[in-house]
């Protein structure tokens, strides 16, 4: 079975991540299968591919419809004798559905991996509602159904959790955040990985930092939040000059393996105002670091506040500061939520068990249809 992996998006995410740990996943468990990936020339998705030495194609996306990326698709799937392609963002299935009109291409697959609603514009309807996907892959029920508020057909849907790999968990770090910032001997760092993208909304997690530290005088707490910047970062950095944080947050750019940091968290804080399930939960999981979160997207479905994190609702930086300050007081309940958090990883949340739900939607997609 010949699939292509579809990413035509600039920057390296936990979309990019659910790639590659299918296609590493896939090549260990199920070697019958052939994954491609056919990524954005010069992005760092493609950088990563390399190191990993994952076989994949590349091409240029300049634009929403850049006829080279369309070309390569067609290419692609003519050399490799591609089975099923499974289209990993909007983009990239905009341009598939472009280049299924030049060329007969193999049925597709969707993953749907954030829970922003599907615009009801009659173009945006036309390629989620395009006949050659045959199934919808969503990270979460909440994805799912927030998916069906707009589009019909929900036996085309399907939730399949990406979970995260549980090879190469001892990457070594970069750096001590303790020693890079010279932090204090003693402190607590609250740690975040994200993008500087809207939907991460990071200014509340620079306004959490502000109440405990300067509200609550818990000059012991560090922020350290790390991720690709964008035209948001600006106005972050400013939002800590304005609240005197400077030494007290600091961001970091895109860094590789930024998971390997977790260790070095003593909390981390998630303050999206819409997600899919990040990867950096899971991964929180599995080092048995305490997760506080708003409860936005799928993430109320892999953390039970109060039994195995803390939820708040999103903007709620008090909410957010309260539940850190909890932890911070009430040590003691720390073991029992990682514990349960790593159980509820192993049983459900695995790359490799997500791999497998993800070759039987393959096989349903195809129904036989075989080279």
């Amino acid at each position: 079975m010949n699939i292509l992996h579809l990413s035509a998006v600039r920057n390296w995410g936990g979309g990019e991540k659910h790639i590659e740990n299918l296609s590493l996943e896939m090549s260990e468990h199920h070697p019958e299968v052939s994954n491609i990936i056919l990524c954005r020339k010069g992005s760092l998705f493609e950088q990563s591919l390399k190191n990993l030495e994952l076989r994949h194609y590349t091409a240029p996306v300049f634009t929403s419809f850049d006829f080279r990326y369309v070309k390569k698709i067609i290419q692609v799937s003519k050399r490799e004798k591609i089975d099923l392609i499974h289209i990993h963002d909007p983009n990239a299935l905009s341009l598939a559905v472009l280049a299924d009109h030049f060329f007969d291409l193999p049925p597709f697959i969707f993953s749907k991996k954030t829970s922003f609603p599907i615009r009801a514009r009659r173009q945006t309807l036309f390629k989620y509602n395009y006949p050659k996907i045959k199934r919808i892959l969503c990270v979460s029920e909440e994805t799912k159904r927030v998916s069906l508020e707009t589009l019909s057909d929900p036996d085309r849907f399907e939730v399949i959790y990406h979970g995260t790999s549980l090879k190469n968990k001892d990457q070594k770090c970069p750096f001590w955040i303790g020693s890079e910032y010279k932090l204090p001997e003693h402190s607590k760092i609250i740690g975040n990985i994200g993008n500087h993208i809207d939907a991460k909304n990071l200014e509340s997690f620079v306004r959490t930092a502000d109440f405990l530290v300067n509200k609550k005088n818990l000059k012991d707490l560090y922020f350290f939040q790390m991720g690709n910047f964008s035209e948001l970062t600006p106005a972050l950095k400013d939002l800590v000059q304005e609240y005197n944080l400077e030494n007290h947050l600091f961001f970091s750019s895109y860094i590789p393996d930024a998971s390997a940091f977790i260790p070095q968290f003593d909390m981390l804080l998630h303050t999206s105002k819409s997600e899919g399930i990040p990867q950096v939960i899971y991964e929180s999981f599995y080092y048995k670091v305490p997760v506080v979160s708003t409860n936005v997207g799928g993430i109320p479905e892999v953390i039970e506040d109060k039994i195995n994190g803390l939820l708040s609702d999103p903007y709620d930086f008090k909410g957010l500061g309260e539940n850190l300050l909890f932890l911070l007081e009430n040590p003691q309940v720390i073991p029992n939520f990682a514990k349960i958090s790593r159980n509820k990883l192993f049983e459900s949340f695995t790359s490799q068990i997500m791999a497998g739900k993800t070759l039987e939607a393959y096989k349903n997609a195809l129904n036989g249809r075989l080279h």
